[in-house]
């Protein structure tokens, strides 16, 4: 009697092992960070990668958020808000709004564009064209760098942009939302990002260099573009970004990844294959291993939405695969790139897993999503 329980229970076990080796399980949760993005009506959430699931809302006191930008140190999360532009600073640890403030004042208003954060986190910059309103319509003033300090809330400082720069009217102000300003790691210089490089003195902001994109050690590119990626991973003072440029003989678009350094203001460029219609920023691995973008070809419901994986030293094309992308989204990765986040213009964020790149998870934000998404690596 003993031995058929005994056998019985053998058999079982057994039969229990087997069953589990041959059922797939679900991936487990990939980051041990903490991910910020704004929402709706004025909301900073949440995300805990390890249970990949909202933690915590932070209300924000002025309106909607446009922008968010780490400090360098990781511990303030700085956000700007639409309405009468805003500016609000996060505590990281606490997830606390320390510091909340406006800069509109009477009937103008200040209109913050892209945003970059000096290293010690007290200064934001950005361009700006203040519009006044007036009886009848608005006066929108030449373009100006603005200088807020967190501190005193409130412009410590305008400076008019060059004359010696290029033009840049209020077509050029918009441009500042997808081209991008970077600081260099010592605080003394401001990189404005568009179809050259135009680096500024922070103290008088007299225009010190134009780093001619259309002349660039890869030869006969014409029109060429870098849009820098925020990147935690990245070495101190470097930018790792996709380009797009023409084929100076059969004159179609053509990409490549560019290396530029905000110390020495070198640029590497190594040009890949044939352009998409439109591509997403490049994000890179951790080990600096492997690139992921997103690219778009053709219109409408004829578009075709692809990941593409980089093999980030030989700098190769080495995959692609087609997914159902919604209408209007953005790209982010997790911090320990084994996931890409798909969000913005929606309630929820789509997870995908960089080794199959398939949806793995969605995650229900419960608000529309509004701004870039900050990862915080070990949060």
């Amino acid at each position: 009697m003993k031995n058929r329980k005994a056998l019985l229970i053998l058999a079982v076990c057994c039969s229990i092992q087997a069953f589990a080796a041959a059922t797939p399980t679900a991936p487990l949760a990939s980051g041990k960070g903490l991910v910020y993005v704004g929402a709706w009506p004025h909301t900073v959430i949440v995300i805990d990668e390890a249970t990949e699931s909202v933690v915590d809302r932070i209300d924000l006191k002025t309106d909607v958020p446009m922008t968010l930008t780490l400090s360098h140190d990781r511990k303030t999360l700085v956000a700007t808000t639409i309405r009468h532009s805003g500016v609000e600073v996060i505590d990281v640890a606490t997830r606390k709004v320390t510091n909340s403030f406006e800069l509109d004042h009477g009937n103008t208003q200040i209109r913050l564009g892209a945003v970059a954060l000096d290293p010690n986190g007290k200064y934001l910059y950005s361009i700006v064209a203040p519009a006044t309103k007036e009886i009848d319509r608005f006066s929108i003033e030449d373009p100006k760098f603005v200088v807020v300090d967190l501190t005193e809330k409130k412009i410590a400082r305008f400076a008019d942009f060059p004359k010696d720069a290029e033009s840049f009217g209020a077509t050029g102000i918009l441009a500042t939302y997808m081209g991008g300003l970077k600081i260099s790691p010592d605080g003394k210089f401001l990189y404005l990002f568009r179809e050259s490089i135009m680096v500024f003195d922070t103290h008088d902001f007299k225009l010190v260099e134009k780093i001619d994109l259309e002349k660039p050690t890869y030869p006969g590119m014409q029109t060429l573009a870098i849009d820098p990626t925020d990147d935690p991973y990245a070495p101190p003072g470097m930018i790792t970004s996709l380009f797009r440029t023409t084929d100076p003989f059969v004159h179609v678009p053509v990409f490549g990844i560019a290396h530029f350094n905000l110390t020495t203001r070198e640029v590497d460029f190594t040009p890949v294959g044939p352009a998409a219609n439109r591509m997403l920023e490049l994000y890179v691995t951790p080990d600096r291993k492997k690139g992921y973008t997103v690219a778009f070809n053709g219109s409408g419901a004829n578009r075709r939405t692809e990941f593409w994986e980089f093999d980030m030293d030989t700098k190769k094309l080495v995959k692609k695969v087609e997914f159902d992308g919604r209408r209007r989204f953005d790209l982010a990765m997790s911090s320990d790139g084994k996931s890409l986040y798909i969000y913005v213009a929606g309630f929820d964020v789509e997870v995908y897993d960089t080794g199959t790149l398939k949806l793995r998870k969605t995650i229900d934000l419960n608000a529309d999503a509004t701004t870039n998404m900050v990862v915080i690596p070990g949060a």
